[in-house]
């Protein structure tokens, strides 16, 4: 395992960002000038095409073996994206398309039914996040948006997934009150929500056992793997604190309950995960507190022996990454080279399980 502390010139211009970042909102980005040289190419581990924008905080979907993803926070972290595009890897090649109907980061992606529903998220840039409730529509034959039907609450930073073409929202951060407009007016939720296309309804599911944000999640077997992330609180002096888990929860939409099974090996925020073969792995992450350091750990799961072994390292340690497969490759993608909301990447290295 290799962790990455941040070096004191970083720390420092973090903490001028909590306390004094304006608002903007950017659909453009500088060149990848942050991300170290490019890694070593290996049997399990190969570079792709980069990404157009360097971005973190991504939420993809695969819909006929392309991979979607949706806005995203850009660098400087004030600036949030509404760009929209698709990764062909057999072409291995990234397809501008339809802008996003409004910026955000941390916005859902999911399919259903043959459309991709871009859920919840925050507008704004630090320190001015505040959690939406839209959900957008995209249709992938006719590369277009439409409105879909609101969150019963606006919610950012959960997980979302689908299960038999129905939309599961779990977890994230939600308005302490209706006009939370910061970062730290958040806080964590246990709400876990469903959309059925066929009824055009959100419907209220059994809450997840824990509240946190900036979890991973996989299916297998119509099953919802919730795994790792943060806690968010605020200390005495209203500093934020942000305390990464290592619990995995496991969520039955047929019974509607949960279930708690074998933790991360290491309590783990802003990581990312992906299925193969009926394992799920899991990429990088971030620690904030009691010291900064990005991860380059990938970690394998096997539900049926609820067991948790070692499966290398990212190339790049990455948080706020994305991860999706299509056939026997795993891709990931953006992400933030160093802690906090800057230092976004446009990294795609694709691992191939041995």
């Amino acid at each position: 395992m290799t962790r990455h502390p941040v070096p004191s010139r970083h720390r420092a211009a973090i903490a001028v960002l909590a306390v004094g970042a304006m608002l903007t909102t950017a659909c453009t980005s500088a060149p990848d000038s942050s991300s170290p040289a490019s890694p070593e190419q290996t049997d399990a581990w190969q570079e792709r095409a980069p990404m157009a924008l360097e971005r973190q905080e991504l939420y993809p979907e695969v819909v006929d073996d392309r991979i979607y993803v949706a806005g995203g926070l850009l660098n400087p972290n004030t600036g949030v994206s509404a760009h929209f595009d698709a990764y062909d890897p057999v072409a291995d090649a990234w397809h501008r398309l339809a802008t996003l109907p409004q910026a955000r980061h941390h916005i859902g992606l999911a399919e259903a039914g043959g459309s991709l529903y871009a859920v919840g998220g925050f507008s704004g840039g630090f320190p001015r996040w505040r959690a939406e409730s839209d959900t957008f529509v995209y249709a992938p034959d006719d590369d277009t948006w439409s409105a879909g039907v609101d969150l019963p609450e606006p919610r950012a930073e959960f997980v979302i997934e689908s299960v038999r073409d129905q939309v599961f929202v779990i977890g994230g951060r939600v308005r302490e009150a209706p006009d939370a407009m910061t970062f730290t007016t958040h806080v964590d939720s246990d709400r876990n929500e469903m959309f059925d296309p066929a009824t055009g309804r959100w419907t209220t599911r059994a809450p997840a056992p824990t509240l946190r944000n900036s979890t991973a999640s996989a299916v297998v077997d119509d099953r919802i793997y919730v795994m790792g992330g943060r806690e968010f609180s605020l200390a005495e002096d209203g500093s934020a604190v942000q305390e990464n888990v290592a619990t995995v929860e496991v969520y039955d939409p047929a019974t509607d309950a949960w279930e708690t099974v074998a933790p991360l090996p290491e309590a783990r925020g802003g990581l990312a995960a992906a299925v193969h073969d009926g394992s799920i792995y899991v990429f990088g992450g971030e620690q904030h507190d009691p010291d900064p350091l990005v991860y380059d750990d990938v970690w394998r799961y096997d539900p049926e022996a609820d067991e948790w072994t070692s499966a290398g390292n990212l190339p790049t340690p990455r948080h706020g990454l994305g991860a999706a497969t299509v056939g026997d490759v795993i891709y990931t993608f953006g992400g933030g080279t160093e802690v906090g909301g800057n230092f976004a990447s446009v990294r795609n290295e694709a691992f191939t399980p041995e």
